[in-house]
């Protein structure tokens, strides 16, 4: 069980970080609070939005943020699994081979436009994201803490592109849409924007990231809120507009994630909210929706919705909150 002085001061860093952040993006701080929490919560994020809108400036804001190394791999069609994990090279001097590191082994990782990779060099990351490491050459190479991937995607060129696979998909702890700003803060954006880019300085360290993972874990969750969790996961598999629901995978997601956002509103114990606010980000990439339920206009997000509104809440007790 997490202290309130450790919960506190937690919040404090967590707060300077997203507000560092805000200092480029502009008018998007719920999307920054989701991927800062979903750092802590030691996910993996996947936007998918219109180009120009902000989703590689965030992510390298991130990276000054908390001072953590950042590498960026541009995802085409040509680009081969090597690229990503790293290669072994002859050196003719030592006549030995040496191990080439490739872009997945840094801190922060954009993988741009990732679904213009073909299947196999998407299947790449699925080792790191998951085992956190990298096999090559039959030599496993672990990476370093905190690692963190967040891929972007277009939404709606799909020309010379390969969609994620369900498998891969479930791997991301969360899926945001940046969208479009409004005009008072596309102005800002338009006249300070270069600026705040360089001027972005690093509010925290990789280790300083590194205690708030560990931190997060501490975060009381009552039995009443797991099975709620479950619960709402759960009910994605039996829904009738459901094809198929979110697997035990978007359950954990949702207990993390919601130990992050406690952690980060300052609190030692997650609430039945954190994990109705969390829910269609976590588990709307999670389901494919029935044909039926595309043809009557239905999103992965409104389904998400309609079974919150049917599952029970609980109620919690003075115990819960004392993590007894």
């Amino acid at each position: 069980m997490i202290d309130e002085k450790t919960t506190t001061e937690a919040s404090q860093l967590v707060t300077r970080i997203v507000d560092n952040i805000e200092t480029v993006i502009v008018g998007k701080r719920e999307q920054v609070e989701l991927v800062v929490m979903s750092l802590i919560a030691r996910g993996h994020v996947l936007l998918e939005d219109m180009p120009g809108t902000g989703k590689t400036s965030l992510v390298s804001a991130l990276a000054k943020s908390v001072d953590c190394r950042f590498s960026r791999i541009q995802f085409t069609p040509d680009v081969m699994p090597s690229d990503v994990t790293g290669f072994s090279i002859f050196n003719q001097k030592t006549r030995d081979f040496e191990f080439r590191p490739g872009g997945v082994m840094s801190n922060l990782v954009l993988a741009d436009e990732i679904n213009r990779a073909s299947a196999k060099t998407q299947s790449a990351l699925l080792e790191a994201m998951e085992e956190r490491q990298a096999t090559v050459d039959g030599v496993t190479h672990k990476l370093e803490e905190p690692f963190m991937v967040l891929a972007t995607q277009n939404p709606i060129e799909q020309y010379g592109t390969y969609p994620l696979p369900e498998a891969q998909l479930d791997r991301f702890l969360v899926k945001l849409s940046m969208g479009y700003p409004f005009l008072d803060e596309e102005v800002r954006v338009v006249l300070g924007s270069a600026q705040a880019k360089a001027a972005i300085r690093p509010v925290a360290t990789s280790s300083q990231v590194i205690e708030l993972q560990e931190a997060a874990t501490r975060v009381h969750v009552s039995e009443s809120v797991a099975r709620y969790a479950v619960q709402v996961a759960s009910s994605t598999r039996t829904a009738a507009e459901c094809a198929c629901g979110a697997s035990p995978r978007g359950s954990i997601a949702l207990i993390a994630l919601g130990r992050a956002n406690a952690l980060m509103r300052g609190r030692t114990y997650v609430m039945p909210d954190d994990v109705k606010y969390l829910a269609p980000y976590v588990l709307s990439h999670r389901i494919i929706l029935t044909h039926e339920a595309k043809v009557a206009g239905r999103t992965p997000e409104s389904v998400i919705e309609s079974i919150l509104a049917t599952v029970a809440v609980p109620a919690i007790s003075a115990a819960d909150v004392r993590g007894e």
